[in-house]
């Protein structure tokens, strides 16, 4: 942890932000109540994922290394949209990014099988999205029920990621059957609770009251001593109860470049896009970053008092460097093209889609 926010701090003084998010593509077989992702609006004016175009093949992996050139990311995770889809590009993509030292995630349903040769790749981490117990997660998310993810990550040490929703919320030891369960999976690694961040004005049932926001945090204090796959530090839990409150507060949406599926169009003001409503924030890496922040430093200070000071020293640096580099390109600070990150062979280029008729 140490390591990363300095290498972060170090990044955020030369005016780059840490962390790169990309809608690796706008196609998905789910159609999950709730999703950010093809919410109105996720992209501003009546603008959803699903209404921007896609790259696809060698196009998609020459142009992600190009952005990883420009932006100089420390972590890049893959969302989408369904990354699988994309299975191919990133089996190209990932080990190329581990060999340059960054740490890459990939937010996926486990509709289909997250390929083998994954497993092999250091600095990924694969995060499944889990909505709840069996029942109500086979309905949100079919086709992607649990039979399927079960199978389709075997052989892989993956994080199961949970967003809590009012409905959840509403029963008793419901988050205690759901983390007893994942944790017995021997595939399972970690498991992240976030909980629902609803938009600005939103009436839902996935909008949690603020009762049951106190209860969530209430239960995995219990949880965390119990199960250690659960990664619910005192911190984090902390921040859920007072998040940020507005996107301008918020570190993790400060420090992260977040791209729809054409690879241009920005994703703000964070990787949830929309209006969030921020004094509702239930954003698992969110917290994290909050309850970063609200350390006390050994000589004093808040670790947010600086990061902030950082952000503005950054600010300048990245003005200075726009203005000599009015065409975006800069060659005393880009690294020459790597001779591994290339594009793909041509005949990867063809459209694929995940075959569903062989599973269960």
């Amino acid at each position: 942890m140490r390591k990363s926010v300095l290498n972060s701090w170090g990044r955020i003084l030369t005016g780059r932000n840490p962390i790169l998010s990309i809608e690796i593509t706008r196609e998905c077989p789910l159609a999950c109540p709730g999703c950010y992702a093809y919410a109105p609006r996720h992209l501003g004016d009546d603008v959803t994922l699903r209404d921007v175009s896609e790259l696809r093949g060698p196009a998609l992996v020459q142009r992600v290394f190009q952005l990883v050139r420009l932006h100089r990311p420390l972590h890049v995770a893959f969302v989408g949209g369904e990354p699988l889809v994309r299975r191919r590009e990133l089996s190209e993509i990932l080990p190329h990014l581990s060999a340059q030292g960054i740490d890459t995630q990939v937010v996926t349903s486990a509709v289909g099988p997250v390929p083998p040769e994954w497993a092999e790749v250091k600095r990924l981490r694969v995060s499944v999205s889990v909505d709840g117990l069996q029942p109500e997660h086979d309905e949100r998310r079919k086709p992607a029920t649990y039979d399927r993810i079960l199978k389709h990550i075997e052989g892989h040490r993956v994080t199961i990621h949970c967003t809590v929703t009012g409905q959840q919320a509403g029963r008793p030891g419901y988050l205690e059957e759901f983390v007893r369960f994942w944790s017995a999976v021997p595939e399972t690694k970690h498991i992240w609770i976030s909980l629902y961040t609803p938009q600005l004005g939103e009436t839902s049932k996935e909008r949690l009251s603020v009762e049951q926001r106190r209860q969530v945090v209430a239960d995995l204090r219990q949880l965390r001593g119990r199960f250690p796959k659960l990664a619910a530090h005192p911190a984090v839990l902390e921040s859920h109860l007072n998040p940020p409150g507005s996107p301008a507060r918020c570190k993790f949406a400060q420090v992260s470049t977040c791209l729809s599926a054409d690879l241009e169009t920005p994703v703000t003001p964070c990787q949830i896009g929309g209006s969030p409503d921020c004094t509702e924030c239930g954003c698992y890496a969110a917290a994290g970053f909050e309850a970063i922040g609200r350390h006390r430093l050994p000589i004093g200070i808040r670790a947010g008092a600086l990061f902030d000071w950082s952000l503005r020293v950054g600010a300048v640096v990245r003005r200075l460097r726009e203005a000599a580099h009015p065409d975006g390109r800069d060659d005393s600070l880009e690294p020459r093209p790597d001779p591994a990150l290339q594009p793909a062979p041509a005949d990867s280029g063809r459209s694929q889609r995940l075959t569903l008729s062989r599973d269960p």
